[in-house]
């Protein structure tokens, strides 16, 4: 092997260096890139999800809370009905009570 032939192969050698070294690189970019993407993906499905488990949890209480305003609302229609059908049962009593008292005077 001549000199040219040694220079030749050396320069050769360098040559397919340099192209798997930025070969290497670009690998290496886009697995960088890819990671931050899948990292940026990740963080916005975590953030939806959030969202989403809050809306359920306040949705939850509002429906529970709607509940037992409806109970409430049942139980004082409910003391409503009665007083009233007391009062009106009451009502005939008291009319009675005035009536004799005045025709006793």
């Amino acid at each position: 092997m001549g000199m040219s032939e040694v220079l030749r192969s050396i320069k050769t050698a360098e040559q397919d260096a340099e192209k798997r070294l930025s070969d290497a690189q670009e690998e290496a970019s886009k697995i960088v890139a890819d990671a931050r993407r899948k990292s940026s993906e990740m963080v916005q499905n975590a953030a939806d999800e959030t969202v989403t488990m809050t809306q359920k949890i306040l949705d939850d209480a509002r429906n529970k809370a709607q509940g037992e305003a409806d109970q409430v609302k049942a139980a004082g229609a409910k003391e409503v009905a009665s007083i009233e059908s007391s009062s009106s049962n009451n009502q005939d009593s008291a009319v009675d009570m005035v009536v004799n008292a005045l025709s006793s005077e």
